[in-house]
């Protein structure tokens, strides 16, 4: 067979083997579609498809085919990442600065610092931190991991529970886009090299240059022009960020954070980001299954995975009842606001392959950061909507 055919077939176990155990096996409940394919991409990489039908996976997801899936899933990750960007929206968390600024820094300070020291602990053993990493740029990398909470998989979830355009869903945005933005600052600061640090301040000084320039256009062309120039400027903006040594994917969150939501329609907004998760970002989960590995024993590897666990959901609990504790919040309303910053699922995955990618931890850390995410974002639905039903009160209590 050619790689045509292969790549095809490739295609159709991507997505038909998610969509049947979403369907048949009813898991809506506790793992969306989104968390099966990610399930379903872990199971068809080396360490489940590989071990059990070497044969098999060597020759579907022989070179070749697996460069053409990467290059799908780079333009699809690049999509998202740019919408993410898109849908910050600082302007209401600025008018609640107080309360939006202690949430965020104690929903993501709390589980970074348990999170970090997590990853202290696995420096005690070898074949977690990656061959090109300070020991700062592991301990720094993993602590965000566990912080992280996916701004677009929140938005999906409040969708799914009906709560995204009451006030309770629009207090939730603001926390997540603080917490975005820091994300995406320490990243970058992580892969700061200062060996080609030259690049990289070109690329910024650039970037903002032409940032004054992008806005002025957009407010200036007609709307329908508008989505074809801001996609010319997600792939400038993610050329140059890779050339400079940071990351594409970095340049694509950067593209879209500087354009404004308000100059696109809202519903084309969403269905772009339904559709991407829909017909391309299914492959960019079999991208990163692919990259899974078993290597110190999958005993260690899911240890490992639930120590992180621990820290990250604990850490983000703990944070968010600090926070309710100084603001004065209801008996309940920060556990009920704790677990739903708990969804990471996309955005963490695009964070630790960014790191794995830049060799700052390794296959196995990957893949414990990859369960611990999973677990995370499983867990939040089954939790929230009891508390939800009980605490119906929150809803529409605007603060």
């Amino acid at each position: 067979m050619n790689t045509t055919e292969i790549f095809l077939i490739a295609m159709t176990i991507i997505f038909t083997l998610p969509y049947l155990v979403w369907r048949l096996g009813r898991t809506d409940y506790f793992a969306p579609l989104v968390v099966v394919q990610i399930l379903v991409g872990i199971a068809l990489g080396p360490g489940v498809l590989g071990a059990v039908f070497p044969d098999y996976y060597r020759f579907v997801f022989n070179p070749a085919v697996v460069q053409s899936l990467n290059g799908v899933a780079w333009w699809a990750v690049s999509l998202f990442v740019f919408i993410a960007g898109i849908e910050l929206d600082l302007r209401q968390a600025w008018v609640y600065r107080r309360e939006s600024g202690i949430t965020a820094a104690l929903a993501l300070g709390v589980p970074l610092l348990l999170g970090a020291l997590a990853a202290i602990g696995l420096l005690g053993t070898a074949g977690w931190i990656g061959p090109r990493a300070a020991t700062w740029q592991f301990v720094l990398g993993t602590g965000m991991a566990c912080a992280v909470t996916a701004l677009p998989i929140l938005i999906l979830l409040m969708e799914k529970l009906d709560i995204l355009r009451q006030p309770l869903g629009q207090r939730m945005l603001r926390y997540a886009s603080l917490d975005d933005i820091a994300i995406w600052g320490v990243l970058s600061c992580i892969l700061m090299d200062w060996q080609r640090v030259g690049k990289q301040t070109a690329f910024l000084l650039g970037f903002a240059v032409f940032t004054v320039l992008i806005r002025r256009l957009m407010v200036w062309m007609p709307e329908r022009d508008r989505w074809y120039a801001s996609l010319i400027w997600l792939a400038l903006c993610a050329l140059g960020a890779d050339w400079s040594g940071l990351h594409f994917m970095v340049g694509a969150f950067l593209a879209g954070a500087v354009v404004d939501a308000r100059w696109f329609d809202q519903r084309q907004m969403d269905q772009l980001r339904h559709h991407v998760l829909l017909v391309m970002m299914p492959v960019f989960f079999l991208s990163t299954g692919l990259r899974t590995d078993w290597t110190v024993g999958g005993g260690a590897v899911f240890f490992a995975a639930a120590v992180l666990l621990l820290a990250s959901v604990g850490g983000k609990l703990l944070g968010v009842g600090l926070a309710g504790r100084i603001l004065g919040w209801r008996p309940g309303e920060s556990l009920l606001i704790g677990w739903l910053l708990q969804t990471k699922a996309l955005i963490m995955i695009v964070f630790v392959n960014i790191l794995l990618d830049k060799q700052i931890i390794s296959a196995n850390a990957f893949t414990a950061l990859l369960l611990m995410a999973v677990a995370s974002t499983m867990l939040t639905i089954p939790v929230v909507t009891p508390m939800l039903a009980r605490l119906q009160a929150l809803v529409p209590r605007e603060r």
